[in-house]
């Protein structure tokens, strides 16, 4: 089925506690965000149907998600099968999924001297002040994973997607 399709951009970044997504109308506006926590035995289920839910209110026009085919992924499993059912699900509405690696969000941030996630987190927070109240608190070693962490996951996935766009115009 072809859609007409909005000017948004949706970034998602998948967890083991569920998913965050960034809608962007641009690179540094942000028109809405979340975490979305999900649990139990249907997991990756859940969160596609949320996912589809996005899709359908708001028509993005790309959708952004991690590269995590790659050997360099630490991804598990059901993640890397969670971003392949998403890429799934954008195809058969005709939206373009973008992937990014690791490696392609570090280099996008690497003029800010932003390789680690904590400092990524830091300068897209610089960028977008809507984030800095999300910034979540230095991690300690006996500390799990503050889960606004993929919330800055999703949109520095977006940011690539802007920076990479930026680069190929003339």
């Amino acid at each position: 089925m072809t859609r007409v399709h909005s000017p948004f951009i949706l970034a998602i970044s998948a967890s083991p506690r569920g998913f965050a997504f960034v809608l962007f109308e641009g690179p540094t506006t942000p028109f809405d965000w979340g975490v979305k926590d999900i649990r139990g035995e249907k997991k990756s289920a859940e969160s596609v149907a949320a996912i589809e839910k996005l899709i359908s209110e708001y028509h993005p026009s790309a959708l952004i998600l991690e590269e995590a085919s790659k050997a360099e992924s630490k991804r598990g499993p059901r993640i890397r099968a969670l971003l392949d059912m998403i890429a799934s699900l954008a195809e058969e509405e005709d939206m373009p999924v973008f992937r990014y690696s690791r490696s392609d969000v570090r280099e996008t941030f690497a003029e800010q001297e932003a390789r680690a996630r904590p400092e990524i987190a830091e300068a897209i927070a610089t960028q977008i002040p809507a984030f800095m109240t999300r910034l979540p608190p230095v991690r300690k070693l006996w500390m799990s994973e503050d889960p606004r962490q993929s919330l800055f996951d999703a949109a520095a996935l977006g940011l690539t997607f802007f920076a990479r766009a930026k680069r190929k115009k003339p």
